[in-house]
């Protein structure tokens, strides 16, 4: 299929949501307030005897300091000499719950890469961007996450680039997102692919190639994953890590079934490149073939990758409720 020439896609560049690669949405929680009573009982004591309780304290009270203040401790002798009847009593927070999960949105190509180009112009570039910032928006809006995206504008990023930056960000999921194209442009539907070392089928394998193939449009200074190299990396990613990618695919299965136009046998895995982080579940989806009219017709429109966005945040809710990581 003959690629055009990149001279304006036909996806809305408004329908991109404008914003930060990371966005957090995080509360802090205002300090206890401090207990007075024990120092109302102290003063509430004679005179005599809070002069001999304080100073049967004395030997104590810098050890007290130095584990309640922490990087704090660390001062001169001469500034400690000056200020031993000035300890400050830390702000204390109880209870303090653990930040949401990071979900890493990975919007597939950009830049110099465009990915699949559709019969009528269309790049996968703009429509996996449309379709991620979408989802972004869902998942922030339920207010149980906290969301990254690894591009929020059209730029080149290569594969391990991606990988490097769920694991900086220390992601709980990675969902990489595209709209590739086949040799045959009667196949359509959605489909969702987990790493292995070996393709589950020739189509499969075909699509690996492509994806895994990105890299050469960042020139020689970005070098491309050998085949024997990606089967190797797959073979390191824990067991724990592969159970979670899986159950995320089911879960992405199970949500499209009702709503998205599905493949026979929709789960399918294969070595893909940008998948292979050791320890954070990962899943390739594509929402369907750029090489099909009616996939790229529906891609194209806003509602329907509202639909796509609406599924995928459904199956991140199911998933991270049976994995019990922790959600607000």
């Amino acid at each position: 299929m003959a690629q055009k020439p990149d001279n304006g896609d036909t996806v809305p560049t408004n329908h991109l949501l404008p914003g930060k690669s990371f966005r957090q949405g995080c509360i802090a929680k205002a300090a206890d307030p401090l207990p007075f009573e024990a120092l109302s009982s102290l003063m509430g004591l004679a005179l005599p005897r809070r002069t001999a309780l304080l100073a049967s304290l004395a030997p104590l009270l810098p050890h007290a300091a130095m584990a309640r203040t922490g990087k704090s401790a660390h001062v001169s002798t001469s500034s400690h000499a000056h200020n031993t009847n000035t300890l400050h009593a830390p702000a204390i927070i109880r209870g303090a719950a653990p930040p949401p999960p990071l979900v890493m949105l990975d919007p597939g190509h950009g830049g110099k890469d465009p990915g699949a180009i559709g019969y009528s112009g269309t790049y996968e570039k703009h429509v996996s961007e449309a379709a991620a910032a979408e989802l972004e928006r869902q998942l922030l809006a339920t207010g149980r996450y906290r969301v990254a995206l690894t591009r929020a504008s059209d730029r080149f990023i290569p594969l391990e680039g991606r990988v490097e930056m769920a694991q900086a960000h220390k992601a709980s999921l990675f969902i990489s997102m595209h709209a590739d194209a086949l040799h045959d442009s009667a196949v359509r539907g959605a489909s969702v692919y987990t790493l292995a070392g070996a393709a589950s089928d020739s189509q499969t394998a075909m699509i690996a190639q492509s994806e895994n193939s990105a890299d050469l449009f960042g020139g020689p200074h970005v070098h491309a994953t050998s085949p024997e190299v990606q089967q190797i990396l797959a073979s390191l990613v824990s067991e724990e890590t592969r159970r979670g990618s899986t159950r995320i695919a089911n879960q992405v299965v199970s949500s499209f079934q009702s709503r998205i136009s599905l493949l026979s046998h929709p789960h399918r895995h294969a070595a893909f490149v940008v998948l292979k982080a050791a320890d954070i579940p990962s899943v390739l989806v594509e929402m369907g073939f750029m090489s099909n009219r009616s996939d790229e017709a529906a891609l194209r429109q806003a509602g329907h990758r509202a639909m796509v966005a609406g599924a995928m945040r459904d199956a991140v809710d199911r998933y991270f409720a049976t994995a019990r990581i922790g959600v607000g």
